[in-house]
């Protein structure tokens, strides 16, 4: 564990020299947070909430609104809904910048070669990587989520609607499918910076990451699906089975002699 503590203390120290990196982990969480917030106040008690909300499917309705609650707060019910996922583009965003830059980063820097030559194994090394990423994006996002919820105590005076705003699928999401995000976008930068040779170019290639997130915020808002507590249920367990593989598949495409001959 003193092996995998250095190893992050070292990736923090470098990493966070790096301005977009802390542009991303500051700026990014509170965009996300702003914006369902700004949503919440601007239709409190609103009439055209009302009649946009008739528009809205019952089927829809149904699914994200509780009985007990007017058309206005329906509609809020609805709205935040369709927002929430945005909250799951953070655990993937900001690892995928640290974690991107974090092996072939090393190589430009020189840092790579004294780094490898030390007696810590592979997985240790890993491990450590990996937890240099995953730690930013999960605190950030338990940050955020955290703003949001106190944000909405405020604004909200209705506690029914606070309660189906901060319902059990996005506690899950939050708290259960945003780490596993994290740990699944970190294994995959970690095999792209492993095989390529430009810092951006591993940056570039490792956000291609973040198309599922982006597919289900906007299959959300058309209208595809609806986001339950049983979507959400079985997209962690997805997510669990599918960190285990890219973990799995990491260790074996990272092969450390390899790195450093195709390098030199």
């Amino acid at each position: 564990m003193k092996k995998i503590g250095t190893i992050i203390r070292k990736e923090w120290a470098e990493v966070f020299k790096n301005r977009m990196v802390i542009f991303t982990v500051a700026f990014l969480p509170l965009l996300m947070t702003a914006l369902p917030l700004v949503i919440i106040y601007s239709t409190r008690g609103s009439a055209s909430a009302d009649s946009l909300n008739s528009q809205i499917s019952s089927e829809m309705i149904t699914a994200m609104c509780p009985s007990g609650l007017s058309g206005a707060e329906c509609f809020q019910v609805f709205m935040i809904s369709e927002f929430m996922m945005l909250f799951l583009i953070v655990p993937v965003a900001i690892p995928v910048t640290i974690a991107a830059y974090s092996i072939v980063g090393e190589k430009t820097t020189r840092s790579l070669e004294p780094l490898l030559a030390t007696p810590i194994t592979t997985v240790e090394l890993l491990v450590g990587k990996c937890l240099a990423a995953v730690i930013p994006a999960v605190l950030a996002t338990y940050a955020a989520f955290g703003i949001f919820a106190l944000g909405s105590w405020l604004i909200v005076a209705n506690k029914m609607l606070l309660t189906a705003l901060l319902d059990a699928r996005w506690l899950i999401a939050i708290f259960i499918v945003g780490p596993l995000l994290a740990i699944m976008a970190v294994a995959f930068s970690l095999m792209v910076s492993s095989r390529v040779n430009d810092p951006r170019v591993a940056e570039q290639i490792s956000m291609v990451i973040i198309v599922p997130v982006l597919a289900g915020f906007f299959g959300q808002v058309a209208g595809l699906f609806v986001v339950n507590r049983q979507v959400i249920t079985v997209t962690a367990m997805i997510m669990l089975a599918l960190d285990v593989l890219l973990v799995f598949l990491t260790t074996r495409v990272f092969q450390r002699e390899s790195i450093l001959t195709r390098w030199k």
